[in-house]
C-alpha cells in the first residue's frame, strides 16, 4: 500500500483526541467522552491543516484553548494536552494541575520528552499534591506539519541561515542537525517505515543522514519499538528510499519566479497552512482553504496560470448549462441562477432537482473561490510583470544568460524590489562567467531601485569562492565551522549546480533527476558517489556492497534541508505520476519558503559577512 502521510498523521491525532483509545471504523472511540483540548502554537499549526472544528466536535472536544492563555477551571471533564516538550509548557501543566483546572490530564507531547523534563513534571506535581490528576503521559512523535498527502514541513525557521552562518560553532550546528533528525524520526515513526538512506556526500545532508541512521539503529534495538508493527517487511523492495539534499544542491529553484498555479498562489498570495486571504468582491478580505477537499485545486495546481483561467471559465460555463438544464426540467425560468422558487412539474423531476441542488451549490462555491483567487493573482501579475520574470528567468537558466539590454530592461521596469533582486541573483547563478563591469552595472541598477544588495553580494562571494575552491578537495567535514568548506562539501558545485541539468532537453530540476536515478537503482555517474546507509543492516557490513539496497524503489521520501518550495514538490509529483507503474514520492523540507523569504535569509548571511548595502530598505 502506498504511503499516505496525511492519512497516518490524521489517524494518530484522532487516536490522541480519543484519549489514546482504539478508534472504530467511523473514526471515533466506542465510548464518547466530552473533553477539553489544550495546545501550544506549534501544535496548533500541526492540527490546523488536518483537523477542522467540526472534526473536533465529532471527537467530543467541546472547548479548545492555547496553553499560554488564562483559563477558568472546568470540573468533571478530562483535558487532552497536545504540546511540545519544553520547560515552559511543563511548568504550565504543573501550574494547571496544582490549580485543579480539570478533572484529569492526558498529556501528549509532540516529540519524545527528555528525561530531565519528565522528572520536573513528576516532582512538580508531587510537590503540589496533584500527581493523581495526571492520567497518562504519551510521546506522540508528531512534530511535523502535513499539508497534503505527500507534502510535509518541519517548520524549522531560518534553517538555511543557521546552517550556513560563517560564525556558527559546532554546538549551534549540532543543535539544528539534531532538531532536523528529531523531526524526520517523527515522520518515519508515523509512517512506521525504516528507509534506506541516500544523500550526496559532505555538508548538512550527510550530517543529518549519519545522525538519523544512528538514531534509527539505537531505536531498533528496543524490543517493542515504533517500527515493530509496520516495519517487519521482508523484501527490501518494499522499503522506501529516503533521499536527503541540502538547499545548496540547487539554489536557483528556491529563488526563481514560477508561473504555475500552486507555486504562484504560494509566492504571491502567501499561502500558509493551506489557507490564504484575498480581497472579496464586495470589499473586505475573504479567507479560503486550499486542500484536498477542493477538487479544482487538486486537479489544476500544477497548470500554468493561463490554463487555470481557461479551466475556471469552462467550469463556469458547464455550471450555467447544468443549472439551465435543471430549470428547464422543472419548468423554471431558465435563468442563469437556480433559486428554487419556480419549481413546478412532476414529482420525479422535482426530486432530481432538489437532489442536484447541494452539488450545484458546492460547485458554484469552488468556482467563485478560484475566480477571486485568480483575479487577485492577475492584478499582481499585471502590476509586477510576473509572467515576464518567470519566462525570462527560465530562458536564462536554459540558455545560460541573456543580453545586457534585456537584463537592464527588466531591472529598470516593473516589479517589486524583491522581484528585481531575485531576477539579478538568477542572472548571476545562470551565467558561467561574468565581466566585473556587468556585475557593477547590475549593482548600480539595483541601488537605483533602492534594493538592499546583501543577498546579491552573498551569492557573488560564494560564486567567486566556488571558482577558487574548484580545484581543491573540500569533501572533508572535519572542521564544520569553516563555512567555505561547509558550502563546498558537496561534490556538485554549490551555486551553479542544476544549471547544467537544466541545459538538457527535458528541463528537469537537478533534484528530480537525482531522485529519479536513486529510485531506478541503475548505475548512474550523477549519483555514484552518494552515501548509502541502511539502519537495519549490521554496522560492520558495508551497506554500499549490498546491491539490493540500491533499488529499484517504488516509494521515496525526499527531504530538502534549508527550505523547500511548491516548485520542487510539483516536479516530484509529476515524476512519480509519469512512471509506469506509477511510483510514490513524499516531499518534505525544514520549512516551505517563497522566493522572497529565501532571499531574506541570503541577505542575513550577506550582512553577517559584512557585504551589501545597509543603507537601503530590505526587499519586500
Amino acid at each position: 500500500m502506498a504511503l499516505n502521510l496525511r492519512q497516518k498523521h490524521t489517524e494518530c491525532i484522532t487516536r490522541m483526541l480519543n484519549l489514546n483509545q482504539p478508534v472504530n471504523a467511523g473514526g471515533t472511540a466506542n465510548e464518547e467522552v466530552y473533553k477539553i483540548l489544550i495546545y501550544d502554537r506549534f501544535c496548533q499549526d500541526i492540527l490546523s491543516p488536518l483537523i477542522h472544528v467540526k472534526d473536533l466536535r465529532k471527537h467530543g472536544v467541546t472547548l479548545y484553548f492555547l496553553i499560554d492563555k488564562d483559563r477558568k477551571p472546568v470540573h468533571d471533564v478530562p483535558a487532552v494536552y497536545f504540546v511540545r516538550p519544553t520547560h515552559l509548557n511543563v511548568q504550565r501543566i504543573i501550574s494547571d494541575a496544582s490549580n485543579s483546572l480539570y478533572d484529569s490530564f492526558h498529556l501528549n507531547f509532540s516529540a519524545s520528552i527528555p528525561r530531565p523534563l519528565l522528572e520536573d513534571l513528576a516532582s512538580g506535581t508531587i510537590n503540589s499534591e496533584s500527581i493523581e490528576r495526571i492520567a497518562k503521559v504519551h510521546d506522540q512523535y508528531l512534530e511535523f506539519i502535513t499539508l497534503e498527502d505527500n507534502l510535509f514541513s518541519l517548520a524549522n525557521k531560518n534553517c538555511y541561515v543557521q546552517l550556513n552562518d560563517p560564525s556558527a560553532g559546532d554546538k549551534e550546528i549540532d543543535e539544528i542537525v539534531e532538531k532536523i533528525v528529531s523531526g524526520l524520526f517523527c515522520v518515519l515513526a508515523t509512517l512506521a517505515v525504516v528507509p534506506v538512506i541516500r544523500c550526496p556526500r559532505g555538508g548538512p545532508a550527510e550530517m543529518v543522514a549519519s545522525l538519523l541512521d544512528q538514531r534509527l539503529r539505537d531505536h531498533l534495538l528496543v524490543k517493542n519499538n515504533l517500527f515493530s508493527e509496520g516495519g517487519n517487511l521482508t523484501g527490501s523492495f518494499q522499503r522506501p528510499v529516503l533521499c536527503l539534499f541540502d538547499r545548496n544542491f540547487e539554489l536557483a529553484v528556491a529563488i526563481q519566479h514560477d508561473f504555475r498555479y500552486r507555486p504562484l498562489v504560494h509566492d504571491v498570495l502567501g499561502l500558509r497552512l493551506n489557507r490564504l486571504s484575498v480581497p472579496g468582491d464586495k470589499g473586505g478580505m475573504k479567507s479560503y482553504e486550499l486542500d484536498r477537499s477542493d477538487p479544482f485545486w487538486m486537479a489544476n495546481g500544477s497548470l500554468e496560470f493561463p490554463e487555470v483561467a481557461v479551466e475556471i471559465e469552462s467550469q463556469l460555463n458547464k455550471y450555467k448549462k447544468d443549472v439551465e438544464e435543471v430549470n428547464k426540467r422543472t419548468g423554471g425560468s431558465g435563468g442563469p441562477e437556480f433559486d428554487g422558487t419556480d419549481l413546478v412539474g412532476n414529482t420525479k423531476h422535482l426530486m432530481n432537482a432538489v437532489n442536484s441542488l447541494p452539488e450545484l451549490t458546492e460547485r458554484k462555491q469552488v468556482i467563485d473561490k478560484h475566480t477571486n483567487i485568480a483575479t487577485s493573482l492577475l492584478s499582481e501579475i499585471k502590476e509586477r510583470s510576473l509572467d515576464s520574470y518567470a519566462k525570462t528567468e527560465r530562458d536564462m537558466l536554459v540558455r545560460g544568460g541573456i543580453d545586457r539590454n534585456e537584463l537592464l530592461g527588466v531591472l529598470k521596469g516593473k516589479g517589486s524590489k524583491a522581484d528585481k533582486l531575485r531576477f539579478a541573483i538568477i542572472f548571476l547563478i545562470s551565467t558561467e562567467s561574468m565581466p566585473q563591469s556587468e556585475v557593477e552595472m547590475i549593482e548600480a541598477a539595483l541601488r537605483e531601485s533602492e534594493v538592499d544588495t546583501s543577498a546579491f553580494q552573498y551569492i557573488k562571494k560564494i560564486k567567486s569562492l566556488n571558482v577558487s575552491f574548484a580545484s581543491a578537495n573540500s569533501a572533508s567535514t572535519s572542521n564544520i565551522v569553516d563555512w567555505a568548506e561547509k558550502l563546498y562539501g558537496q561534490s556538485i558545485s554549490a551555486v551553479t549546480a542544476g544549471v547544467k541539468n537544466l541545459l538538457s532537453t527535458d528541463h528537469q530540476l537537478a533534484l528530480t533527476r537525482a531522485v529519479e536515478a536513486l529510485m531506478e537503482g541503475k548505475p548512474n555517474p550523477e549519483i555514484e558517489s552518494y552515501l548509502l546507509l541502511d539502519p537495519r543492516a549490521p554496522k560492520s557490513s558495508s551497506a554500499s556492497s549490498s546491491s539490493h539496497l540500491k533499488g529499484p524503489f517504488k516509494e521515496a521520501i525526499v527531504f530538502m534541508i534549508g527550505g523547500g518550495n511548491y516548485v520542487e514538490y510539483g516536479s516530484l509529483q509529476e515524476l512519480a505520476n509519469r512512471q509506469q507503474p506509477v511510483k510514490h514520492v513524499i516531499y518534505g523540507t525544514t520549512e516551505i519558503l517563497t522566493g522572497g523569504e529565501f532571499i531574506e535569509q541570503l541577505a542575513v548571511l550577506g550582512q553577517k559577512m559584512g557585504l551589501g548595502s545597509s543603507g537601503a530598505a530590505p526587499p519586500h
